[in-house]
């Protein structure tokens, strides 16, 4: 299984619910985009297990077309545990899981 492990700063979504996202760098976005799988999930999501710190959790990436790349969300559960906070660099463990 690949792990693809990077830095990105966690963002606060504008709009309403209070969603924190990461984005991720568009070369691992790329590679993620060649090995999907070919049947399309809602919105395009992937299945993945992300971890940050000694925090790993189950989710999907979503496609974004402004950034041209996914962006993973990083529940409140997860913020709490590593205390993290909108504008912090985080380091991210992505996998696909393929369960």
């Amino acid at each position: 299984m690949t792990v693809f492990e990077f830095e990105a700063e966690l963002w606060l979504y504008p709009g309403k619910g209070g969603w924190h996202f990461v984005a991720l760098p568009k070369d691992i976005a790329q590679q993620i985009k060649f090995l999907a799988e070919s049947k399309k999930r809602g919105w395009g999501s992937e299945p993945v297990i992300a971890r940050t710190g000694k925090t790993e959790w189950t989710t999907s990436i979503f496609p974004d077309k402004a950034s041209g790349s996914f962006l993973l969300p990083v529940k409140a559960e997860v913020r709490r545990r590593e205390k993290l906070a909108a504008g912090q660099a985080i380091r991210i463990a992505l996998m696909l899981d393929r369960a």
